[in-house]
């Protein structure tokens, strides 16, 4: 198995979809409606999808106490969610919540889950378990380690700037501002996300739906394949189905992604694509690239659902070209 950084935030918006098919939120209501000590500071009127399409303002995590890996645990940061004032007036941009939006995901599944699961529990019961399928957000103390790939990857955000040829410009210089929001959303001052700390059982173990899911790459693919075929087996209704395929819909900006300074789209949680950023298939594709190189994603078009993982990290925000070569060769075969 293998653990697939910021691609993990995709199976929590599957997780999301599941839970908003069995009638357990509307994407269009406020998020306090559900969860009523997230409506404070400035966050009264956010809706769900505004949270789940990175346009709440709630990406910086320079307020929140993460000192060690433990931290990490979803418990110890929502309070300073629930406190935290938005970066942004909500609707207005969106801007990648790197770390901050799974945690999110998680907390509103389990407000309005009738039986109070964490997403590591929904993920499993409601999407990996009928699936027969192994992806595990936080791993189990059932599987031991020799199961899992070793990551080689980068040291720190210096590394970064040693291969600034695979990033903008625009996002490098805003790394080397502390005061930027790529900075206070993005870099990780205590070196605690560091890509050897994911080859701990320390981080492995812990629910962090924003980057520690790990599983077989095949298996992530069967996950979207049934999300692609419409999610029968999951009972997974149309009208959510059809959320998921819209197209995104740009804020007073654009697609300009205040965070990562380039054009990104999202729906419902999902990274979609776009002309201007990465088109990785038709419109009504649907999934999350991750750091390093990996990728998966629903094409409902086709019917199919595609993964890439890697154990050796690359340097490309997205559109790895080893992951993009493994794309062009699945198209052709189709």
């Amino acid at each position: 198995m293998v653990t697939v950084f910021s691609s993990t935030k995709g199976f929590a918006a599957l997780a999301a979809a599941i839970a908003h098919s069995k009638g357990y939120f509307d994407y269009d209501e406020k998020v306090s409606s559900y969860w009523k000590e997230f409506g404070q500071n400035g966050k009264e009127n956010i809706t769900v999808r505004q949270l789940l399409n990175h346009q709440a303002g709630l990406s910086t995590i320079k307020d929140l106490p993460l000192n060690k890996i433990c931290d990490f645990d979803t418990k110890n940061v929502v309070t300073e969610l629930e406190k935290k004032e938005p970066d942004w007036e909500p609707g207005t941009r969106h801007g990648y919540h790197c770390w901050t939006i799974g945690w999110l995901i998680s907390e509103l599944i389990r407000r309005t889950d009738p039986k109070n699961r964490t997403l590591k529990e929904f993920f499993h019961d409601e999407i990996a378990k009928p699936l027969n399928a192994k992806f595990y957000i936080g791993l189990p103390d059932h599987i031991d380690d020799s199961r899992v790939s070793t990551i080689k990857g980068l040291g720190s955000v210096l590394d970064l700037f040693k291969n600034f040829r695979t990033f903008p410009r625009s996002l490098l210089l805003a790394f080397m501002n502390p005061q930027s929001l790529t900075s206070k959303s993005m870099v990780d001052s205590k070196n605690l996300l560091a890509h050897s700390n994911f080859n701990t059982r320390e981080i492995r173990k812990i629910e962090f739906p924003s980057g520690n899911g790990i599983g077989l790459v095949r298996d992530m693919a069967k996950i979207y394949s049934e999300f692609a075929n419409g999610g029968n087996n999951l009972k997974l209704k149309n009208e959510t189905f059809e959320e998921l395929m819209n197209n995104p819909q740009p804020t007073q900006l654009g697609f300009k992604d205040v965070v990562q300074t380039v054009d990104t789209a999202f729906q419902v949680g999902f990274f979609k694509p776009i002309e201007t950023g990465s088109h990785y298939g038709s419109p009504k594709c649907f999934g999350h690239p991750g750091a390093g190189g990996s990728f998966c994603f629903a094409d409902p078009e086709n019917k199919v659902g595609f993964a890439y993982g890697m154990t050796k990290v690359g340097t490309y925000m997205f559109d790895d070209p080893r992951e993009i070569a493994l794309r062009n060769a699945f198209y052709e075969c189709l």
